[in-house]
């Protein structure tokens, strides 16, 4: 049982319903042989970097809401399932918003489309790595700041011969270098004995990485079936292997949302380095903190108080600020923290549909919870993006909206409470069939009229 040991003048009996003494404003309680919890000690659990900025957001909520958040995180001892989440799902996001410049390598076979799938991502044509249909063509490693992160093409990593050993090791040693590994092959070579023992030791680099499978659309009737066969040999899922047709960029969306998923920290580097992928960026962005605003809506907690959705959906604001190159200070922080309120339109529409019955309250919250966070992401995107801020109507009505149509797709799981993952899966699911996610032709050309 929690003891706790009120660091103030006041007995068990002033201590109120909502765990806040009206005449004691101390923040520190002692739970049970250790100490928990002050905004200090939540903030000394995140990254380095977030900490003025998160503090600036803090500092910006009215003062019921920090207290009500203070009173959960107090009333719960610090290794409790809720704060281990809330920590982890939050860093995530964090992650997200203040990831630094990573390093990609792009690493494969001779003759499997490097040097295009290279020259897609870069911006200058004096970086452009030397292709023809020769192969080995690419001779050294290129490099190339593409924005904020390096894409370092290879030369064949299976090369053999004397000359193919020295390239093979450059190849191996620019992989082990790397922060993150975008791994091709060749959909008309396959996956023979020498892509095995490739593909073996760079995944032995312990790095974050993607598999691409380049060339398909010279395949393109029997794609289903050459993607399988490709994965299975490779002890991969079907999903685990991405199609792609480098000379055209056919596929590369895809990679990024990939990288973005395994490696939440290149998202603010991949936003500024490729604009054009910036509304699919921010949509990941916006699904992960969904997903993960719909998980805490699980945890048993008055579903009146939302004060846990306050850091991830601060979390994703910062990221999308990020992806959009809008590099976040505390007075920008205190900017947005103007412009995006928090909590408030959660806790208001909770209150408004919960008098009409129906659903039961684990439903409820995930579908209100999912959907002001999306509106919110939305609302973020939609102004770094053109400057435009959404009405208080238009942002009321979309949440109202966006509340039916989650909740109509989380009905069918049932009444029972579902597990974590088959709830983020349907969140994830439903948030591909939002026309939202397909605004890319609106949003990614700057200089589309």
């Amino acid at each position: 049982m929690v003891r706790y040991v009120f660091p103030c003048s006041r007995t068990a009996a002033s201590y109120n319903r909502t765990g806040i003494n009206p005449v004691c404003t101390s923040t520190k309680i002692s739970l049970a042989g250790f100490v928990m919890v002050t905004i200090d000690d939540l903030l000394k659990k995140m990254p380095p970097e977030s900490r003025d900025v998160l503090r600036v957001v803090w500092d910006s909520l009215s003062p019921a809401d920090r207290k009500g958040f203070l009173s959960l995180l107090s009333s719960l001892p610090s290794n409790s399932n809720l704060v281990r989440l809330l920590l982890r799902l939050s860093t995530q996001q964090l992650r997200m918003a203040f990831g630094q410049k990573h390093q990609v390598a792009i690493v494969g076979p001779t003759n499997v489309g490097k040097s295009t799938l290279y020259n897609q991502f870069i911006h200058q044509k004096t970086d452009r790595a030397e292709t023809s249909p020769l192969p080995g063509t690419t001779r050294t490693n290129q490099q190339a700041d593409a924005g904020l992160f390096a894409i370092i093409d290879t030369p064949g990593a299976d090369a053999v011969g004397e000359v193919g050993a020295r390239e093979q090791a450059e190849a191996l040693q620019a992989a082990e270098q790397a922060d993150f590994l975008i791994i091709v092959f060749d959909a008309i070579q396959g996956i023979k004995q020498s892509e095995l023992n490739l593909f073996s030791r760079l995944r032995a680099l312990g790095k974050p990485y993607v598999v691409a499978l380049n060339k398909i659309d010279l395949v393109r009737k029997e794609t289903p079936a050459v993607i399988a066969h490709a994965a299975q040999n490779l002890g991969l899922t079907v999903e685990q292997v991405l199609p792609l047709i480098a000379k055209t960029g056919e596929g590369i969306p895809e990679i990024l949302t990939a990288i973005a998923a395994t490696e939440p920290e290149m998202v603010a580097a991949l936003g500024r380095g490729l604009p054009q992928y910036r509304w699919q960026l921010a949509w990941r962005s916006i699904a992960s903190a969904a997903s993960v605003s719909a998980v805490i809506a699980l945890t048993p907690l008055p579903f009146i108080d939302f004060a846990p959705l306050i850091i991830i959906q601060s979390a994703m604001v910062l990221s999308i600020a990020r992806i959009y190159d809008y590099r976040v200070t505390v007075q920008r922080a205190r900017e947005l923290a103007a412009t995006f309120g928090l909590g408030l339109l959660a806790r208001t529409l909770f209150t408004e549909l919960s008098k009409l019955g129906g659903p039961p309250g684990w439903l409820l919250g995930a579908a209100i919870a999912t959907s002001t966070t999306v509106v919110m992401g939305y609302a973020a995107a939609t102004w770094f993006q053109s400057g435009e801020k959404l009405s208080k109507d238009r942002v009321n009505a979309l949440t109202k909206e966006l509340t039916a149509f989650f909740l109509d797709s989380l009905k069918s799981i049932g009444k029972k409470r579902p597990s974590r993952q088959t709830l983020q899966e349907r969140i994830n699911a439903a948030m591909q069939e939002l026309p939202q996610s397909k605004e890319i032709e609106l949003f990614d050309d700057p200089d589309k009229d």
